[in-house]
């Protein structure tokens, strides 16, 4: 597996797993990020790679200051169950 990439021009993060790309894609304000959507291919169900993605990009944004919306529901169901992550929330 390869780590969570922060893919700015089209505004995603991405993680490639097995040859196929999982994505969570955002929009930015700002000293805000806003996640919209979550897609993991149907063939990494069942392995993690959509929570591992989650964690990548949550890290980046710590990193970068920023505060979340969840709007994605895969999204905010991660920061539920990581309570640790809530202080992300906007």
């Amino acid at each position: 597996m390869s780590d969570v990439v922060n893919n700015t021009e089209k505004h995603r993060f991405e993680l490639t797993v097995e040859g196929y790309l999982a994505a969570t894609y955002y929009t930015l304000a700002p000293g805000v990020i806003t996640f919209t959507h979550t897609e993991v291919a149907k063939e990494l169900g069942g392995k993690g790679v959509g929570s591992r993605l989650v964690k990548g990009a949550l890290d980046q944004v710590r990193r970068d200051g920023l505060k979340v919306v969840p709007q994605c529901p895969f999204v905010r169901a991660y920061i539920e169950k990581h309570p640790d992550e809530s202080d992300l929330l906007a």
